[in-house]
């Protein structure tokens, strides 16, 4: 039996979470609805203007590896931040639900830890204001293989793609897991990044990994097809388990030529954050657990539906009871 049963890679991010509504987005200049990068002077000022702060380690990949954990799954995670304040807080607060930590703080006088200002408003919808500054560092020499290898899964944070260090970071990372019988992959994250790296990340699919999860948007700028059918058909040619999740309209899983289509209730959020990590982590769930490609669609929806219904991007009631009320497990 392995080490880990998911082990994760991506930006080690502190959440810090406040309620607004249009005419305070529209005063501060915040487009609504969108995760945008910023500078750290504009952090500090929107850091400032939040009041009713809730404060909480995050990151999508890390946020899929908390409802991992919830579900009772052994996790590991590689992130990067630094030894100040906000970067002890994440490294313990991971810690505390249960996830390896695989890198302390580091204490070389580097760039912050980084964080993420996240405005919701009274519709549920995020407008996320992220400050990357030393997560987005993170190379190969971050990476144990040791961990890979002891992993029966990774998964791997698309935010990460934009640097050749982070790409170079994710190959050593599949490599070891898949040398040692594991499975890795990636949750796309962000349809600009695809864009920006297209090339690079149609080669990762193909050659490096064995999953895909992604939402209909960056499925479709995978390959930019007037069709997602057509995109849908393009990745699985590549990939031997493609997710996609299409919101109100369901999730289409598409492994090893059989197509699988999981229909959803549609559901007003409170907080959209957190729901693409959490469908992740209850579909990982499923798929480390041996569940039917259909179960495994119905774990993400619910563990989604739990996130959506409560401030901040990680359940705050136990998932195996919610599965066992569903009749999942």
């Amino acid at each position: 039996m392995k080490r880990f049963q998911v082990a994760g890679i991506g930006n080690a991010i502190v959440d810090v979470l406040t309620r607004a509504d249009d005419s305070f987005l529209d005063h501060m200049g915040i487009e609504k609805g969108i995760m945008q990068l910023v500078e750290r002077p504009r952090a500090e000022t929107l850091y400032g203007a939040m009041e009713d702060r809730v404060q909480a380690p995050g990151g999508s990949v890390a946020n899929t590896l908390a409802g991992l954990g919830n579900l009772g799954l052994r996790t590991a995670f590689t992130g990067r931040v630094n030894d100040d304040a906000l970067g002890r807080f994440y490294a313990d607060a991971m810690e505390d639900i249960g996830t390896r930590f695989v890198n302390p703080p580091r204490g070389d006088g580097e760039l912050p830890t980084s964080r993420c200002m996240i405005f919701v408003s009274p519709d549920g919808e995020r407008s996320m204001n992220t400050y990357l500054g030393i997560s987005a560092e993170l190379g190969p020499d971050d990476v144990d293989e040791d961990v890979a290898a002891n992993a029966e899964v990774v998964f791997l944070e698309g935010y990460l793609f934009d640097k050749d260090k982070g790409k170079d970071a994710f190959i050593r990372t599949a490599r070891a897991c898949r040398a040692a019988g594991g499975r890795a992959g990636i949750a796309i994250s962000d349809p600009f990044c695809v864009e920006r790296h297209r090339e690079d990340f149609l080669s990762l699919i193909e050659n490096e990994l064995d999953y895909v999860i992604g939402n209909e948007a960056e499925i479709r700028a995978l390959y930019q097809n007037d069709r997602l059918e057509d995109d849908l058909a393009a990745v699985a040619a590549i990939c031997p388990l493609v997710v996609c999740t299409r919101s109100g309209d369901g999730v289409t899983i598409l492994r090893e030529g059989t197509r699988t289509d999981v229909a959803v209730d549609k559901i007003v959020p409170v907080d959209a954050t957190g729901a693409g990590d959490q469908f992740a982590a209850g579909f990982l769930y499923g798929l480390v657990t041996g569940a039917d490609m259909e179960t495994a669609g119905r774990m993400g929806h619910a563990a989604a539906g739990e996130v959506i219904s409560h401030m901040g991007p990680r359940p705050e009631t136990a998932l195996p009871e919610l599965f066992r009320a569903r009749g999942l497990i």
